[in-house]
């Protein structure tokens, strides 16, 4: 029967694999489309805005940090199990956060309180909504035999990719009467409740009989950390002691890495309130022109990737030189635009220099280092990925408030001095 066709090299149907897709797609939709809305939130209960940027950015401190323990529990715990967990930390809090921002934005609840809430609801995302990625690889990996393990995980893991365009175009149309711009929160909650009620009923439990399997850690789905395939390395490559960041054969790439990546998400996080004061915009309404540059710069990271990088055969040194390059070029146009057009295009270029920095920087260390150690290195790079929203998104907002200008000319400023050391510092390897 048609329903029971199996995903290629898998002994997974089809249908058990859009399951496992659908629960690591909704979280990634639902969390850009979370930040295409906050600026416009924040300025309608009158937040300052370095304050609604720290409140959602929260939960990707929590994701960062417990991430990799939820990759080691994939390895004892039922994989089904721990998927629906992560789906239900997702509903629970996107409703809990829906919830008091909709009482915020009623009226109900001073602004100070709503905003202490709603990162209290978030830290619920934070902490369990991470166990969904590596659950659903480790579910995968142990269905699929090894020579199609590293194809058949890289197709799960561009849900990721997918869920950055889907979130902010989705985004404006959940702006509904009643519940406002508290809506995409509501839309999404339920849409995962669906997904949740499907895994249960319809994915077989994996708890008893297991065959080998893991998952890894992802990044926190974010523009700022599209899948560079480093989780698919760490879930596919054999278990060795962890590599560190100071180690000589890898120690530049990650710098450069986690440069270009700091300059990425303070930008992104500033970029919505951007929108609404070069374009004097009310907050209601702000949405729609928001989601617009965000999902403009989704595409233009995953069509630089997925679609550029493979066919200019560029060595990882020039692609963090010339992506670092076109992204500072980016972010200068995105200063000097004067409308929702301009803005559109000089920061989908400065994604998709972005685009080309972290692949660069990611095969980069894993070039430097033998087949054994890739596992290891991956874990570096999903780290490297993921510590860039600890501090990046408050240094941002910081600047931000001090001039709107700002944290684009850091970022660009900070991307040609990289650019410019890069020449010098990273060893020449071989050709992605």
């Amino acid at each position: 029967m048609a329903g029971q066709r199996k995903v290629a090299t898998t002994a997974l149907s089809v249908p058990h694999f859009l399951l496992l897709y659908a629960a690591m797609l909704v979280a990634a939709a639902g969390n850009t489309s979370l930040q295409s809305v906050m600026p416009a939130i924040g300025r309608e209960i009158g937040i300052a805005d370095f304050w609604v940027a720290i409140a959602y950015t929260w939960s990707a401190v929590l994701w960062v940090a417990l991430a990799p323990y939820w990759a080691e529990r994939s390895d004892h715990h039922g994989r089904k199990a721990l998927t629906l967990l992560g789906v239900a930390g997702f509903i629970v809090s996107m409703l809990l956060c829906g919830l008091i921002l909709h009482a915020g934005l009623e009226g109900w609840i001073s602004g100070v309180l709503t905003f202490s809430l709603f990162a209290a609801a978030r830290a619920i995302y934070g902490s369990l909504g991470c166990a969904t990625p590596s659950a659903t690889q480790a579910y995968l990996a142990s269905k699929t035999r090894r020579s199609g393990r590293v194809a058949a995980l890289s197709a799960l893991s561009s849900s990721f990719g997918l869920g950055t365009i889907i979130g902010p175009a989705l985004a404006p149309l959940f702006v509904l009467p009643l519940v406002g711009l508290s809506g995409p929160l509501f839309a999404f909650a339920l849409i995962a409740i669906v997904v949740f009620i499907a895994i249960y009923t319809w994915l077989p439990n994996d708890k008893y009989g297991r065959r080998a399997g893991r998952g890894a850690a992802m990044s926190y789905p974010s523009m700022a950390s599209a899948v560079t395939g480093a989780s698919v390395l760490a879930a596919t490559s054999p278990r060795r002691d962890r590599l560190k960041w100071r180690d000589p054969r890898i120690r530049d790439w990650i710098l450069a890495g986690v440069i270009a990546g700091h300059a990425q998400a303070a930008t992104l996080t500033c970029i919505g309130f951007f929108v609404i004061d070069r374009l004097s915009l009310a907050p209601q309404g702000s949405e729609g022109p928001i989601a617009i540059v965000m999902m403009a710069g989704a595409s233009a990271t995953l069509g630089v990737q997925w679609g550029l990088i493979p066919r200019i055969g560029l060595t990882p040194r020039q692609l963090i030189a010339a992506g670092a390059l076109v992204a500072a070029v980016g972010l200068a146009g995105t200063m000097v635009a004067e409308d929702l057009y301009g803005i559109t295009i000089a920061f989908a270029l400065a994604s998709a220099g972005f685009g080309m920095t972290r692949p660069g920087f990611t095969g980069g260390a894993s070039l430097a280092v033998p087949l054994a150690d890739q596992g290891s290195v991956a874990g570096v790079i999903t780290s490297a990925n993921g510590i860039s929203f600890v501090a990046a998104p408050a240094a941002g907002m910081a600047l931000y408030t001090l001039h709107h200008l700002l944290p684009f000319a850091v970022g660009a400023a900070i991307l040609v001095i990289l650019a410019l050391w890069s020449r010098s510092a990273l060893r020449p390897v071989s050709i992605l």
